[in-house]
């Protein structure tokens, strides 16, 4: 089976790639597609994928803008963290909806799930409606606590605390309400796919942001924005031109 992964996060992708392989050595992904404008491109061209696993929110925007400027006529999987994007996602023909972070049971039952409908066209209001509930009644599993080492002792640090993290000289460093650093002996991507994105925002490759830290957002030049948060960080927080849209629509989700 060839198998498409539209994905901003490398991380993400390479671990859908290897859940995959793990459930079934002969499923190939063909390929990896990081931006609206590159899935646009990609399936604007004769491919022989059978099957699309999509995040929702990319780096250039949200995927639901792909449809409208191109068709996508093979299933599609969506992978995110994002529930509320349950019911739009299966208007463009996807047969399942994972939710972050992706567990390999249930990624084999949605290949399962491809497997037995693959010869249909479309999802009917039942098969919706069922899988909405299920999405709905799942408890996420967002990370409450984290551990970080403090001399000779571990000590445990609430996420409802934490108004920051970010990289410093390659270390990952959670920054508390109360303007305390502590350092993660974690990558920042699995820090990103430990909290509830609904909470927090990716902003660019060095922070991951708070909501209610977000003091003032402006205009930077070549329409980026720059984040000011508290506690004030020293380092500028820059969110992209690729990224401005869908992080002004998360602040004002």
């Amino acid at each position: 089976m060839k198998v498409i992964i539209v994905e901003d996060e490398l991380a993400a992708s390479d671990n859908l790639s290897y859940l995959l392989t793990k459930i079934d050595p002969e499923i190939e992904v063909i390929q990896i597609l990081d931006t609206v404008k590159a899935t646009v491109d990609y399936f604007s061209n004769p491919h022989d994928g059978v099957l699309v696993f999509m995040d929702i929110h990319l780096a250039d925007g949200i995927s639901f803008e792909i449809f409208d400027q191109v068709d996508i006529n093979i299933p599609i999987i969506f992978t995110t963290a994002y529930d509320q994007y349950a019911l739009k996602a299966f208007k463009v023909n996807s047969i399942d909806y994972l939710l972050k972070p992706i567990d390999k049971e249930e990624l084999s039952d949605a290949l399962d799930r491809f497997n037995a409908l693959n010869q249909q066209k479309g999802i009917d209001d039942v098969q919706i409606q069922s899988l909405l509930h299920l999405i709905q009644t799942k408890p996420a599993n967002f990370k409450q606590t984290f551990l970080v080492g403090v001399g000779d002792q571990l000590l445990p640090v609430k996420t409802a605390d934490i108004a920051y993290f970010f990289i410093d000289t390659g270390v990952v460093k959670a920054v508390t309400v109360q303007d305390r650093s502590y350092v993660l002996d974690i990558k920042l991507e699995d820090v990103e796919e430990a909290l509830d994105p609904s909470v927090f925002y990716r902003a660019n490759r060095q922070f991951i942001v708070r909501r209610e830290a977000i003091t003032a957002i402006k205009f930077h030049f070549n329409s980026k924005l720059l984040v000011d948060i508290h506690p004030v960080c020293s380092e500028r927080i820059v969110v992209s031109k690729a990224k401005a849209s869908d992080f002004k629509n998360w602040m004002g989700t």
